[in-house]
């Protein structure tokens, strides 16, 4: 079966843009690196030639990337959500075993995730114990340094 890539509607025209932005300005743009690189001479001393070409597989490979998310995308409506279960789109207040309240956390797919900044992804192991949880219920996170128990306290879309 191929892989889904959850996200917002926001995202998928985000990386849209992107795919056509490289595939278009960017895409010209490495290639009149190349066409001036192979003037400077001998190919096989030359490390403008040799960066230019690292440049463009470099293009072509993000190209790809973008190319195969977005042909299998999966919009998340958040709109139709349950409001208290964690889902995808959700904000999520937790608290650890001590009581102590952490910072919220917003629940996105995994192209969207940015965990320095409190946004973690549905396929994080911190993700996935929260994913279905109600208010109130206990999650246990596998982690490295063993299993962390959190209390689901608010959840907010």
């Amino acid at each position: 079966m191929e892989r889904e890539y959850k996200m917002s509607a926001a995202r998928a025209q985000e990386l849209q843009e992107e795919l056509n932005y490289l595939k278009t300005t960017r895409s010209d743009e490495v290639a009149e690196q190349i066409k001036v690189a192979r003037g400077f001479g001998d190919l096989s001393e030359n490390s403008e030639y040799d960066e230019a070409k690292n440049e463009q597989g470099k293009l072509y490979s993000r190209i790809a990337e973008l190319e195969e998310i977005l042909q299998h995308v999966v919009i998340v409506d958040e709109s139709n959500a349950p409001t208290n279960v964690v889902t995808i789109g959700c904000k999520v207040t937790v608290a650890d075993k001590n009581g102590n309240t952490m910072p919220a956390y917003r629940i996105v797919g995994s192209q969207e995730s940015d965990p320095m900044n409190g946004i973690i992804s549905e396929e994080s192991p911190f993700g996935k114990a929260l994913v279905g949880a109600k208010e109130g219920d206990t999650v246990t996170v596998e982690a490295p340094s063993g299993a962390i128990v959190y209390t689901v306290q608010k959840i907010e879309r």
